[in-house]
């Protein structure tokens, strides 16, 4: 397979939906960035051999929420190529990769902004004294934070920093997650970068002609795209996104997704036990009203 030498693309694909989005995500490569690399993490690996610029390993959801697991998608990325970037499998590639992609060391983000700022407008409760917690425990100031959008991102690496972010981003993500907070990664790595040195840059325009199924609501709404230009999009998101159940199917999800949360979450509180950091965070948080 002939492939862009120093990056690859990436993501997690886990669960039918999400096998189903990147497999069309791996078409779109084929057509759009013939000579990069697909490097995927999947429960079901063997279902993208009919993909030549896919390499999929095997993977089960360690996070509470299965958010956190883009870290072993970009670890394993890193491992084989010195720069990636991490798309969510449900974007569709709509154009021609440019070669001048915006590589830096460490991440390069389409948009963000100051963990503050970010956490100020999304107003979710009980989400920011967590973050709170740990930047005390970290001595950090989150003035000097920064937050990014998790959906398209370039990482590479920078002189080893790299190690010490993956570390710090799998400690906060445990303690985020003891404390209820299960989604949110871009805190989680906001708050790791900060703390080993790894650069957080802005590209602020698309790294190349995608779809998001939520951007495009947003840009819609706003008068910024037209609706008509992205429903065959948009329709085929939703078809794969909500399929048609029974209600006999839908209870038996309900049930099975109740059931898979209370087991990672007692996994997740195993691990974090054994974590060194994580036990230091709790330590410097312990007379935080849980």
């Amino acid at each position: 397979m002939s492939t862009s030498k120093h990056y690859c693309f990436c993501t997690l694909a886990i669960g039918r939906r999400y096998r189903t989005h990147a497999k069309m995500l791996a078409e779109d490569m084929q057509r759009y960035a013939p000579t990069a690399a697909f490097i995927l993490l999947s429960d079901k690996p063997d279902e993208f051999k009919q993909y030549p610029n896919v390499r999929a390993f095997s993977h089960r959801i360690q996070s509470v929420k299965g958010y956190h697991d883009k870290r072993f998608v970009i670890e394993k990325a890193l491992s084989l190529y010195e720069s990636c970037i991490f798309v969510d499998s449900d974007i569709r590639m709509l154009g021609p990769v440019p070669e001048d992609l915006p590589f830096l060391p460490g991440i390069v983000a389409r948009y963000g902004c100051g963990i503050i700022k970010h956490n100020a407008i999304i107003k979710v409760r009980d989400s920011f004294k967590p973050i709170q917690e740990v930047a005390r425990a970290l001595q950090l100031n989150l003035e000097d934070v920064l937050w990014f959008h998790e959906f398209m991102f370039s990482v590479s690496r920078q002189q080893g920093k790299e190690k010490d972010f993956f570390r710090l981003w799998q400690s906060i993500s445990y303690y985020l997650e003891c404390r209820g907070v299960y989604g949110g990664e871009g805190n989680a790595m906001g708050l790791a970068a900060a703390k080993s040195g790894f650069d957080i840059n802005f590209h602020r325009h698309d790294f190349f002609p995608s779809f998001k199924d939520n951007i495009h609501k947003e840009k819609i709404k706003t008068g910024k795209a037209d609706s008509q230009a992205m429903a065959a999009e948009l329709k085929i998101h939703r078809e794969i996104e909500y399929p048609q159940r029974s209600l006999i199917q839908k209870v038996g999800r309900k049930v099975s997704q109740n059931a898979t949360f209370y087991y990672r979450l007692l996994r997740l509180r195993v691990q974090a036990s054994k974590d060194a950091q994580f036990r230091a965070f709790a330590a410097m948080n312990s007379g935080v009203e849980k």
